[in-house]
């Protein structure tokens, strides 16, 4: 059994997606099995993904009706395996010591429930503000979920991520200190997240409420 699984949800990205697989089979430790749960996706997604699992036992798939990527995210919870849960958007990749990074923070501080942080950010580094639809905040001051490096018995305490227009990762994170998480961050920029491409939640999200207001 694994000791991490690594939840990847994606919807019609399959362009970006092998990007993404390919930074997980490069990590410098394969203590880890990886979760793709494809949200209904309706591009070549699926003959994507059926590669890595012909040659990987270490991945798996799973397809459901489209439902967003909260509850993506929270089927691949369901059916990972591993001690830790942590996450890897579609678009976005791994340093080649991503894992083992993490693995050896978890090993020397056990009694933390919750790690994230530590990214390299490529393109647009503010993102809406959940709390004034009219203002954008540095992702410095979010706390960015594709990092979360999580106990999975925690993750399932907390009942999961919530469905919610944008700020997902802001809530759980909130939810977490309120349950008196052991939390940690750190600044080791190991997980590159891609913010350069339009067809984002928060982007869209975004576009959306400046379009009501004109």
């Amino acid at each position: 059994m694994a000791k991490v699984s690594v939840v990847i949800a994606t919807y019609n990205r399959s362009g970006m997606l092998k990007t993404a697989l390919d930074s997980l089979l490069a990590q410098s430790i394969k203590d880890w099995e990886a979760w793709v749960i494809d949200d209904g996706s309706t591009d070549d997604t699926e003959e994507i993904i059926q590669v890595y699992l012909d040659e990987n036992p270490s991945f798996n798939y799973l397809k459901q009706t489209n439902q967003g990527v909260a509850a993506a995210k929270n089927k691949g919870v369901q059916q990972a395996r591993g001690e830790y849960i942590t996450f890897l958007d579609s678009d976005d990749q791994y340093k080649v010591n991503h894992l083992e990074s993490r693995m050896k923070i978890i090993e020397r501080y056990p009694e933390v429930d919750l790690l994230h942080g530590g990214v390299e950010i490529i393109g647009e580094e503010y993102v809406p503000d959940k709390y004034n639809d009219g203002r954008k905040i540095h992702l410095s001051e979010c706390a960015i979920g594709a990092t979360f490096f999580i106990r999975k018995k925690v993750f399932n305490l907390l009942g999961g991520f919530k469905k919610l227009p944008i700020g997902t990762d802001a809530d759980f994170f909130e939810r977490s200190k309120e349950a008196g998480l052991k939390i940690l961050k750190t600044g080791l920029p190991t997980y590159i997240y891609n913010r350069s491409h339009r067809n984002s939640i928060t982007h869209n999200y975004w576009e959306e409420m400046q379009n009501q207001k004109k």
